[in-house]
C-alpha cells in the first residue's frame, strides 16, 4: 500500500471520513455495534507521518490502536505485521531483508515485543532514496519510549491514544461513559453486566497474561491488591509507606509497582509544579487510576447508584473529567499544584508562556475559594476554570470562571 493514500499526503485525493469499526462483547458473541469517530486520532498520525518518517502510538491494550492501523494499511497487506501472529514474526527473522524492498507505509503492531527492531528502522528511516514510512504500535510505554527515543532519535514522532472521549461520543455519552470507561469494548458492551465482565477479564488479563510477556517478574496477585489500593488513594498524594506496609514489601517496591501500573497506562502520576515562591509545596505525585470503568471495577462500583453513594464518587468523577481535559485541550505540560498550608489547584497547564489552573467541583453552583485566590496570586495564572456538572457559564471573579463540564463534549475550548 503506498503511503500517500494511506495519509493524504499533498498531491493525493484525502481519505473519507474515517470510522473506526467496533465489535463489543455480548454475552458469548462478537457483533457489531456501529461506527464510532475517531478523526482526531487519525489526522494526528497524517501529519505526524508528513514531518517524521516513523511515528509511535502508544496506548493501553484494547483502546483502538490496532484497529486505527488497520484501517491505514489493511491487516491483508504485506506492509502490514502484527508481533502477535507467528507468520508476522516468522517474516520478520531477517528483518533487514523482510523490511528494506517495502514502499509506502508500513505497520508493525505491538512492537515491544521485539525492540531489537529498533536499529533496523533507524538504517531503513535514514536512506534518503527510499519512500517508506513506519506506524508503529505499542501497548506499555516506559522502556518502549526510552529505547525508540534513544535508537531513534530525530527520526521518530511519538503519540499516545486511550480510549472514547467525551469529544468523540458528545456530552449525551457522560454519564455512560464515566460509569463504563473509554475501553470500547467497555463502553459499548450490550448492558453493564456485560461491560463489568468485560473489565473484569481485562484486568485479569492484564495480571496474567501482559505483564509476564513484558517481563515483568511480579506475582499476579501482588499487584493486583496493590492495584485495588491504588484505586482507593486515587485521586490523593502518593504516599509509598501504607501500601508497602500493607503488601509487606519495601517502600522501593512499592514505587517500582506503581511504575509499572504507570508504564501500561492504566494509572497516571500527575506530577506536582513547582513555582518560586516562600511556601513550602508538595513534591509528591498524585495518582489517578486513568479509566474510570477501571476504577469502578477495582472498588466494586458496578452501577449508577453504586456510584452516586460511593464515597469516591467525587474523585471518580474528578480524574473522570481532567482525563477528558486532557484528551481534548491542547497544553504543553500539565501538572497540580498544592503546599503544605493546604491551597491547592486540581490542574495546571502550560500553554505556551500562560499558566492556566483548573479546578474540577461535582456542585450545583461552585464559588470563589481560598485556594483559588492564592493560587491565583502565587502561581501567576493567566485565568482559572471550574468546571462543574451544571448548564450554565458564569463568572466567580476575576480571571475565574465556572464551566459546565459538558462543553468537552462539543469540542469547545475551555480558555
Amino acid at each position: 500500500m503506498e503511503l500517500g493514500p494511506a495519509v493524504g499526503l499533498p498531491g493525493m485525493l484525502e481519505p473519507d471520513i474515517y470510522h473506526e469499526k467496533l465489535y463489543c462483547y455480548s454475552g458469548f458473541s462478537w457483533y457489531n455495534n456501529g461506527m464510532i469517530e475517531r478523526k482526531a486520532y487519525r489526522k494526528q498520525i497524517e501529519v505526524a507521518l508528513r514531518r517524521s518518517r516513523i511515528a509511535l502510538l502508544t496506548g493501553p491494550r484494547q483502546c483502538g490502536k490496532t484497529t486505527l492501523a488497520r484501517e491505514i494499511v489493511p491487516p491483508e497487506s504485506v506492509n502490514y505485521f502484527d508481533l502477535e501472529d507467528p507468520a508476522s514474526l516468522a517474516r520478520l527473522d531477517e528483518p533487514m531483508t523482510a523490511l528494506a524492498s517495502l514502499k509506502g507505509l508500513v505497520v508493525i503492531d505491538e512492537i515491544q515485543r521485539r525492540p531489537d527492531l529498533f536499529p533496523v528502522l533507524r538504517v531503513l528511516a535514514d536512506r534518503r532514496e527510499s519512500s517508506l514510512r513506519f506506524l508503529i504500535l505499542g501497548s506499555a510505554s516506559g522502556d518502549l519510549l526510552r529505547q525508540a527515543s534513544e535508537s531513534l532519535a530525530g527520526r521518530i514522532e511519538l503519540m499516545t491514544m486511550s480510549g472514547f472521549s467525551i469529544a468523540e461520543l458528545g456530552p449525551d455519552a457522560e454519564a455512560n461513559l464515566w460509569l463504563r470507561g473509554g475501553f470500547p469494548l467497555s463502553y459499548l458492551a450490550s448492558s453493564d453486566a456485560d461491560s463489568r465482565e468485560w473489565r473484569r477479564q481485562f484486568i485479569l488479563t492484564m495480571l496474567e497474561r501482559d505483564f509476564p510477556q513484558w517481563g515483568v517478574r511480579v506475582p499476579a496477585e501482588a499487584l493486583r491488591r496493590f492495584w485495588t489500593m491504588l484505586a482507593h488513594y486515587h485521586g490523593n498524594i502518593w504516599n509509598a509507606a501504607e501500601p508497602a506496609r500493607s503488601l509487606g514489601v519495601g517502600e522501593a517496591t512499592a514505587r517500582r509497582y506503581l511504575d509499572l501500573l504507570t508504564d501500561a497506562f492504566m494509572i497516571r502520576q500527575l506530577k506536582p509544579f513547582h513555582a518560586n515562591i516562600g511556601k513550602r509545596q508538595v513534591k509528591a505525585p498524585k495518582i489517578y487510576v486513568r479509566d474510570s470503568g477501571l476504577l469502578h471495577q477495582l472498588l466494586g462500583i458496578y452501577s449508577e447508584a453504586d456510584l452516586m453513594n460511593h464515597p469516591k464518587a467525587g474523585a471518580s468523577w474528578e480524574g473522570f473529567i481532567m482525563e477528558q481535559v486532557l484528551a481534548t485541550q491542547q497544553c504543553d505540560e500539565a501538572y497540580f499544584w498544592a503546599t503544605h498550608q493546604g491551597a491547592e489547584i486540581d490542574l495546571v497547564l502550560i500553554r505556551g508562556r500562560d499558566l492556566l489552573g483548573i479546578e474540577f467541583k461535582r456542585a450545583d453552583a461552585p464559588r470563589m475559594t481560598p485556594s483559588i485566590r492564592i493560587a491565583l496570586q502565587d502561581l501567576k495564572l493567566a485565568r482559572v476554570a471550574v468546571l462543574y456538572p451544571g448548564s450554565k457559564r458564569y463568572r466567580i471573579a476575576q480571571d475565574v470562571e465556572a464551566i459546565p463540564a459538558g462543553i468537552l463534549g462539543r469540542g469547545k475550548s475551555i480558555f
